[in-house]
């Protein structure tokens, strides 16, 4: 076993390029993803999706990271240079954009695997010993140092990063595993309808979090091999791990806290109704996901904004948010905020009350409103004295979506065919 000490594990980073795979629409997410891909979506306050895993490769000491991007990717792609185009590329520090620009063929991405080879020819000139594939869709934090380090000291050819969930859960919905005592992965099955359990832990399972370690040749010698079959469909899940778990060292990495043991926070935030419960935990006292932490910020494009501001003290109309997130930019005047998460720049007006809400950025809610579980994509203007998220029926027959959950979700194209 080697010894995974804080220089060795700098060391395999700097040897490591970083691919984020960022072109999924996220149709789950229905019109909040109709003219930006799931990655570019807002979340917490202030974020994009996308800047979870691209601060988790620069706090894990990764700095030479590509971006593959492919359905409708221009606000993808502007926040990115925004907030991501700030390296040195010549001391090999940089967040590259790979946009799907059909280079081995007249195809787009097809698939997970095919994505990463149509960058063969970028990868080759970077030379990196690892390769490092990432999801460009979920929300946690991770130190990719501390799976890369066991990828190399198992000796593996590729390593699965994992975490443990509830059979129910992943039924359908997850690449699930099967591992032998040593980590070793033995079985590997796509979505399956009944998941295998984990040995001793009835009821659960693991699942595959589309994060992997490769060793570069073998990945090289892989993609090679996929793209010359014409009947894979070129994804990591479907196709690459099925066929070489027999023949080769695939292990499963566990996404778990070194010290405590436990799983650290991670959401795919895919439907509507898990995009807003996570947003919620944001604003309960002790949120699980602590974007406080100094020691692991969160980097994102940072705009130019005021401060939030709080006006009127009147008792028909007091500015007020409690058990809330207000980002800058923000004007709360004389309406009334809780259990919410506003993005910069939105402006609510007298009498207004707004409860278990995410407003993004530049909404403005006129005078006279009540908003309850309600999703507000961008850009949004709710007219003066509008309810929405009390009647489920009124707000569906206004073309407004509501969820399982009772969640409402409002975008400017919908409120545009009410007038």
């Amino acid at each position: 076993m080697v010894q995974k000490t804080d220089r060795f594990i700098s060391n395999l980073t700097k040897d490591t390029y970083a691919l984020v795979l960022a072109g999924g629409r996220g149709s789950r997410l229905h019109e909040l993803t109709d003219w930006r891909a799931k990655p570019a979506v807002y979340f917490g306050g202030k974020y994009r999706i996308v800047d979870f895993p691209l601060s988790n490769c620069i706090n894990s000491g990764i700095r030479r990271i590509g971006v593959a991007t492919q359905y409708k990717s221009h606000s993808l792609i502007r926040h990115i240079q925004r907030g991501w185009g700030n390296f040195k590329a010549d001391t090999s520090e940089f967040v590259d954009v790979l946009p799907a620009s059909q280079r081995m063929g007249d195809d787009w991405y097809v698939g997970t695997a095919d994505a990463v080879h149509q960058n063969l020819d970028i990868l080759r000139s970077e030379n990196p010993k690892y390769v490092l594939v990432l999801s460009g869709d979920h929300v946690y934090r991770m130190d990719y140092g501390l799976m890369i380090a066991e990828h190399v000291a198992n000796g593996a050819d590729m390593t699965v990063c994992c975490l443990e969930t509830d059979i129910e859960e992943a039924a359908g919905a997850f690449g699930v595993m099967t591992a032998d005592e040593t980590g070793r992965v033995v079985a590997f099955d796509e979505k399956p309808a009944e998941p295998n359990p984990i040995p001793g832990k009835p009821g659960k399972c693991l699942a595959s979090m589309g994060n992997y370690v490769f060793t570069t040749k073998f990945l090289f010698e892989q993609l090679e091999k996929d793209g010359a079959d014409s009947n894979s469909s070129h994804d990591f899940g479907n196709d690459i791990i099925p066929s070489i778990i027999e023949k080769h060292n695939v292990y499963a990495h566990a996404f778990k806290d070194p010290e405590t043991g436990e799983q650290p926070y991670w959401r795919d935030v895919g439907t509507l109704d898990s995009f807003w419960e996570a947003n919620m935990e944001l604003v309960s006292p002790t949120p699980s996901l602590n974007l406080y932490d100094k020691e692991w910020p969160i980097w994102t494009f940072q705009e130019m904004v005021p401060p939030a501001k709080f006006i009127f003290n009147d008792d028909d109309r007091r500015g007020m948010a409690v058990d809330s997130t207000v980002s800058g930019g923000c004007i709360i005047s004389g309406s009334s905020i809780s259990n919410s998460l506003l993005y910069s720049r939105v402006h609510t007006h007298s009498r207004s009350v707004i409860k278990e809400s995410v407003l993004m950025p530049g909404c403005d809610v006129a005078e006279d409103c009540k908003l309850k579980k309600v999703i507000v994509d961008s850009g949004c203007n709710i007219p003066q004295g509008m309810e929405i998220g009390f009647d489920h029926e009124l707000d569906k027959k206004r073309g407004f979506r509501v969820t399982e959950k009772g969640v409402t979700l409002v975008t400017r194209d919908m409120l545009a065919k009410l007038k």
